[in-house]
């Protein structure tokens, strides 16, 4: 094994946490109504909450992504609705760049054996935390796409014009993946209601809870600006809930 394999394979690395997925059923009407316009309910009305500890910019990122199964002139795939993440200075150049929708957050994420650990707060109120453990290792399967929706825009520099100085545009996110391990986690997930990250109101499960580790080899990503949507028929979705895609008002939550 030569220097670079060694380094990459020492424990302790964060470039080898896994990430804990969590995936659910929600209803489809529920899934509909988190998704501005453009968008629709992919085959499966799912939402997956990843939890993930990743190296950016050369430091380590603790983070949860929020999705949506959905499908966008054909294409399916997950719009994301929030990363809740540890770093600020990530937040900000990935909105402004990419239309992420970086927030800030306190995360929480542990694997001590086989048993394992999450708790997600922000704004004062801890509204996820998942507690299990190991219990099968699953088959990685076979290398796979996934291919994940942002929206990029700049609001109209105006106290009183409503519009748009850059329309909405969709982002194009696509990350090749191949699979170092998967394994099986047996735990309970715990949603509480948040104004600020509101999961459990919007989005409540209407399934058990499918839950495993997943060790990604990153095979590669590709971020482009895609094809505008409609602004005026997005126009209401631009009031977000913090830098989420909570839809919201002026910033915060809806009122």
């Amino acid at each position: 094994m030569d220097l670079e394999q060694q380094l990459h394979s020492t424990p302790g690395d964060h470039g080898n946490w896994p990430m804990l997925k969590l995936r659910y059923r929600a209803a489809e009407g529920d899934v509909a109504a988190v998704l501005p316009p453009g968008f629709e309910p992919g085959a499966a009305p799912e939402v997956t909450l990843t939890v993930y500890n990743v190296p950016v910019n050369g430091e380590p990122e603790h983070g949860l992504l929020t999705t949506v199964r959905c499908a966008h002139r054909g294409r399916e795939g997950e719009f994301a609705l929030g990363y809740a993440i540890d770093k600020e200075a990530e937040i900000f150049i990935s909105q402004e760049k990419f239309g992420q929708p970086k927030y800030p957050a306190e995360i929480k994420y542990y694997r001590l054996g086989d048993e394992l650990g999450a708790r997600v707060t922000h704004q004062n109120y801890t509204f996820l935390e998942y507690y299990g453990r190991v219990s099968d290792v699953l088959d990685p399967g076979p290398d796979f796409d996934e291919y994940e929706f942002w929206v990029k825009y700049s609001r109209r520099a105006s106290y009183t014009e409503t519009g748009f100085d850059f329309p909405p545009h969709v982002v194009n996110v696509v990350s090749n993946y191949g699979t170092a391990q998967k394994l099986k986690v047996d735990g309970e997930l715990i949603l509480r209601d948040s104004p600020w990250d509101p999961i459990a109101a919007r989005l409540p499960r209407q399934s058990e809870v499918e839950a495993w580790l997943w060790t990604p080899v990153f095979r590669g990503r590709e971020v482009a600006l895609g094809e505008p949507l409609d602004a005026q028929a997005y126009e209401p979705w631009a009031s977000t809930i913090g830098n989420s895609r909570w839809r919201g008002s002026h910033g915060g939550p809806a009122r």
